[in-house]
């Protein structure tokens, strides 16, 4: 697992690890950055399936009561098989695009 700081988000690239794994680990060190918006970079997994993404949903959830954004960067799946709750982006730039508009819906009040 990489970490990767950028302004206030925290980008997190799968490496070497399985995908339940990495799941495992982002729970695990999750305090180091709950007060960042989070980016979970799956770009370079193959085989990665919809429904899986779903272990990530409880965190999702935990981190946009926040008032923190969390995005999943995945190209290789059928987005609309995505469970609705999660922000799910096939690149990185828009995962930081996709974080800069709530960034301003949230200063909006909405």
């Amino acid at each position: 697992m990489i970490v990767e700081y950028i302004k206030n988000t925290t980008v997190i690239t799968q490496e070497k690890a399985t995908f339940s794994e990495l799941v495992s680990k982002i729970n695990n060190t999750y305090s180091e950055f709950s007060n960042n918006n989070i980016i979970v970079n799956l770009f370079s997994l193959s085989g990665l399936k919809a429904a899986q993404l779903n272990e990530f949903l409880l965190l999702s959830q935990k981190h946009k009561e926040q008032k923190h954004s969390f995005v999943i960067v995945a190209s290789k799946i059928i987005f609309d098989e995505v469970n609705e709750e999660l922000s799910v982006v096939p690149t990185l730039k828009e995962a930081h695009s996709f974080i800069e508009m709530e960034e301003i819906e949230r200063d909006l009040g909405f």
